[in-house]
Formats: C-alpha cells, sequence, structure tokens
C-alpha cells in the first residue's frame, strides 16, 4: 500500500505527482468529529490488509468542529470544499483521487469500510459502477427511518427503474465504488443530494456495466442531528427523476390528454350525444379541444426538454439512428404545420360559407361551432408545430456548434 497523505489541499489544487494507486476511497464530510477518525482508520485498515495500493481522501465540505484535523491525523488526504453540497464535495474529492477505481461512502459510521472487498472484486471484473444494496445485507434497528425504509427509498428506487429501466434496487445506497473512466463519461452536474441518483440514471442511461452487492447500514456515530431531511430530500430525487424523463413528466400524460380529447372530440362532432339524462354538447367538444391543445404542448415540452438536455450534457444525445431524430426536422415540421394551418383555413372558410347562406346574421351555434372548434383547433395546433419546429431547429444547431 503506498505512503498515505495527510496534508490538506484546497478542492482546486491538483493531485499530487504520485504513482497511481488501485482504489481511493472518498468521503464526504461535515461536521463529523465523531465518527471520520474512524471510518478512516478503518478504510485504511481495509487496504492493509488486502494489499491494496490505496488512499483515502476526506472532501470537508466546511466542517466546524475539527473534523479536518482529525481526519488528517488518521491518515487521510484531506480536500477542502468551499463549495456546499454533497455532491460538490463528492465532486472535488473524487477530483483529487489518484486511484483507477473509487469508492465514496459517508464518514458518519454507518457503513462498513472493512468490507469493500466485494465492491473491489466487482470492479476488477469489469464492472463499470458497484452500488451497495442495504435491503438485501441488511438495515440495523435504528439506521433508517421506518418512513424511508418502508416507503420513501422503495417508491423513489420503483420509479427509477420504471423511467429509467436501471437494475437498481436501492438508489440512495451512499456506499458504491466506479472507475475513473466510467466517472468521467457520467459528466455529473448536480451539487446536492440529488448526486446519488444523478450517477445512477446517467450510468443506466449510457449503457454502462450496473451491478449491486449486499451491504449493511448501522446506526450513524454522530451526536448531532442528521443533514438529510426526508421530504426536502426526497422531493429533490423526485423532482429531479421527473426532469431527467421527460417521456414520464410531459410525453406520456401529453399523449394521453390529446388521446382522450381526440376520441371524445370525434364523438361529439356528429351532434349532441345523451348519456342518462344529462346531454353532451359543443360545451364539451370546446374541453376536448382544449385537452388536446394542452396535450399536444405537453409533447413540446418533451420533445424540447429532451434536445435541450442532449445538448447541454445533462443527458446523452440520442443515437443518430434514432427514429425521432430522423424525423423530427424543420422541414417535417413545416409541411405538418402547414397542412394543419391549411385543413384550419378550410373550416373557416366552410363556417363563412355557412354564415353567408344566413345573410350574415344569427346562427344555431350548437351546428356553426362544430365547425369553428375543430378549424381553431387545427390551426392553432399548425402554428405550434410550426413555431416549435423551428424553435428544436435552433437547438440542434447549438447542439452541432457545442460539438455534441
Amino acid at each position: 500500500m503506498q505512503p498515505d497523505s495527510t496534508a490538506a489541499a484546497e478542492a482546486s489544487a491538483p493531485a499530487p505527482p504520485q504513482a497511481p494507486l488501485e482504489l481511493s476511497v472518498v468521503m464526504p464530510c461535515l461536521d463529523e468529529a465523531a465518527t471520520v477518525g474512524g471510518c478512516v482508520a478503518k478504510a485504511l485498515g481495509f487496504l492493509r490488509d488486502h494489499g491494496i495500493a490505496g488512499e483515502v481522501i476526506v472532501a470537508d465540505n466546511g466542517s466546524a468542529d475539527g473534523s479536518p484535523e482529525l481526519a488528517a491525523a488518521a491518515g487521510a488526504r484531506v480536500i477542502r470544499v468551499s463549495a456546499k453540497g454533497y455532491g460538490s464535495a463528492l465532486q472535488a474529492g473524487i477530483a483529487a483521487a489518484r486511484g483507477r477505481f473509487i469508492l465514496m461512502g459517508d464518514a458518519d459510521d454507518s457503513y462498513d469500510f472493512t468490507r469493500l472487498l466485494p465492491f473491489v472484486e466487482r470492479l476488477r471484473a469489469g464492472a463499470d459502477l458497484v452500488v451497495g444494496n442495504r435491503f438485501l445485507g441488511g438495515i440495523r434497528p435504528g439506521a433508517m427511518p421506518a418512513l424511508n425504509r418502508l416507503l420513501g427509498n422503495p417508491v423513489l428506487s420503483g420509479i427509477g427503474r420504471l423511467f429509467f429501466h436501471s437494475p437498481i434496487g436501492d438508489f440512495h445506497c451512499g456506499l458504491r465504488g466506479f472507475t475513473r473512466a466510467a466517472f468521467e463519461r457520467l459528466d455529473l452536474r448536480t451539487t446536492g443530494m440529488e448526486f446519488a441518483s444523478e450517477m445512477i440514471v446517467k450510468a443506466t442511461l449510457l449503457g454502462l456495466a450496473i451491478v449491486e452487492v449486499p451491504t449493511t447500514l448501522s446506526p450513524a456515530g454522530r451526536g448531532r442531528p442528521p443533514h438529510l431531511r426526508p421530504w426536502r430530500d426526497g422531493w429533490r430525487h423526485l423532482r429531479f427523476m421527473l426532469l431527467y424523463s421527460p417521456r414520464w413528466l410531459f410525453l406520456y400524460p401529453g399523449l394521453a390528454l390529446i388521446a382522450a380529447g381526440c376520441a371524445v372530440g370525434l364523438w361529439l362532432l356528429p351532434g349532441p350525444r345523451p348519456i342518462g339524462q344529462v346531454t353532451l354538447d359543443v360545451h364539451t367538444l370546446l374541453y376536448a379541444a382544449l385537452a388536446v391543445l394542452i396535450g399536444s404542448q405537453a409533447v413540446w415540452f418533451a420533445i424540447f426538454a429532451k434536445a435541450f438536455a442532449a445538448a447541454t450534457g445533462l443527458l446523452p444525445a440520442p443515437p443518430p439512428w434514432n427514429r425521432w431524430t430522423r424525423f423530427a426536422t424543420l422541414e417535417t415540421g413545416l409541411v405538418v404545420g402547414t397542412m394543419l394551418i391549411l385543413a384550419g383555413l378550410g373550416a373557416s372558410v366552410v363556417a363563412v360559407r355557412e354564415w353567408s347562406q344566413h345573410a350574415f346574421g344569427p346562427l344555431e351555434p350548437s351546428r356553426i361551432l362544430r365547425l369553428i372548434i375543430p378549424a381553431i383547433l387545427a390551426l392553432t395546433l399548425g402554428c405550434q408545430v410550426v413555431l416549435g419546429s423551428f424553435f428544436l431547429s435552433v437547438l440542434g444547431l447549438r447542439r452541432r456548434g457545442d460539438g455534441l
């Protein structure tokens, strides 16, 4: 095992020019004086006992209780990180690591740093990301609140599997290992607790080799309240997954609205429809048209979000053979939009001719609105398609200009 460095350094400082290591253990830390020294000692003991050339890095996020000094005294290399946030601390610690493999874990003594061999073995076997599963390994009494154990974590992990087809059963386990090459491909951007979800989501979308290993969770050894806020942080994870999945946030609800609106509209177009003692007429037809409009806007939001995320690197760019990238071009949009506008104008001409036959006087509302509502819907949808196609083209130009 390589000698351990105890010098503190700023997050922007480059890693010391030493020989490369196999494993770097990175611990984010904020006021963990009661436990950080023991965690460092356990991790160093694991490296020594298994003959692994490695190091322990503590990424301190502004502790005021002497945690950095205790970590350094225990044998860690301390990286002081001024930017606040769980993700910020880990980003800085990982950037300073010299290991080919990197293993991250909290410094509150909730994870056992003497039992890291399954992670290392999976990484040596070719895995890109190895995530601990606390539900498989065991959660000791008092280690996780019942709300998190029974509702929060299973629900959020289930949503992650549904949205992204991820193989991970414990999305929020903080003990995980990965290769440096995989981390560089992930290009993670979040700075808070969402960092953990972003890592799994992007690894899944990029098709990296992801595996789980059982791990245990023990009650944290700190004497202060935890930094984690279940409802706030749970919402942040859910919000992140929704924003990273435009299909579930925009596309599927939009398509459902369009389908329902079209079905009801076509049903009502020939004339009023009695249902028991209630008769549905043009008033319901107007709401059906509104559902189609809102649904089409949601679908456009899904397309814009996907294109913007690919342009900015938040999501992997869709492959060039992807069906929607082949057909969602400016020219296609202009053709479709123009056809809708012409259809709307045609229906409007028919409505005006109907009006002229009554000497431009009063008309029977139910009859004329069955022409006007579809005409306005087609005109509005056509304008949306034309304008949306131009905006999508602008995003495409930005992506090409960014080299993506």
